[in-house]
């Protein structure tokens, strides 16, 4: 398991001025501490809910996300950032990853208890097993920078597609990385979604307007119907 000797703790300030507390390890692999790309997903989760979109239409589409009440799987979550945010909008969350993370899951969950309107439960999920305890389908699932080695990269794939139902929002981030094998781990995994999945990303206005950048990209898609390949 992830050691929870030597931990930080990162607040991330919400809109309604309390606060989210996220417990990173000083060391160890990549899912123990939290990522730029998570933390974008995540204030882009509680724009959405708390603030309306006021401006063009197709604005309202994108930042239509309701969260309430609604069932969330959040994939390879580490720290359990964006599926805690959503669990504080109402929804039934339950943030999953390899069985080495619960704990650090569930100290941030505790950490976070009085400030969850929904619920959050910690679960392991590893890639490419059997995802029927997670069915029904969920309403959304939620994952950030997951495309990161060449060994999972398929295993995910095959997850998000056993996941998602017909009704299903994926909604996911990553940044833009140009060393190694990342960029072509990114566009595979762009080419091997677009087969099944209707794709497409949401603008850096419809975003929360500190935090986004350039280089980190939020996306949702949803199971191409028979009819359309354009996501509702």
């Amino acid at each position: 398991a992830v050691s929870l000797d030597k931990l930080f703790c990162r607040e991330i300030e919400l809109e309604d001025e309390s606060v989210l507390k996220v417990y990173q390890c000083e060391t160890g692999d990549v899912g123990c501490v939290v990522w730029d790309a998570a933390i974008v997903l995540a204030k882009f989760l509680e724009i959405s809910a708390r603030i309306p979109a006021v401006s063009q239409p197709e604005t309202t589409k994108l930042r239509n996300i309701t969260l309430r009440n609604k069932t969330v799987v959040e994939l390879g979550a580490g720290t359990g950032i964006v599926g805690i945010m959503a669990g504080m909008l109402g929804a039934e969350a339950c943030v999953t990853d390899l069985e080495e993370f619960i704990p650090l899951m569930d100290l941030n969950i505790k950490e976070n208890a009085d400030r969850i309107q929904g619920a959050v439960k910690a679960r392991t999920l590893k890639w490419r097993e059997d995802i029927t305890p997670f069915l029904p389908h969920p309403d959304y699932i939620i994952f950030s920078d997951c495309i990161y080695y060449e060994e999972s990269l398929e295993p995910l794939i095959e997850t998000i597609s056993a996941l998602a139902g017909e009704h299903t929002v994926v909604l996911w981030s990553y940044e833009e990385r140009t060393t190694g094998n990342k960029p072509e781990l990114q566009r595979r995994f762009f080419e091997a979604s677009t087969k099944e999945f209707a794709v497409e990303e949401i603008p850096q206005d419809c975003q929360h307007p500190v935090y986004n950048s350039e280089d980190i990209h939020v996306l949702r898609m949803k199971k191409k119907c028979l009819n359309s390949d354009q996501v509702d």
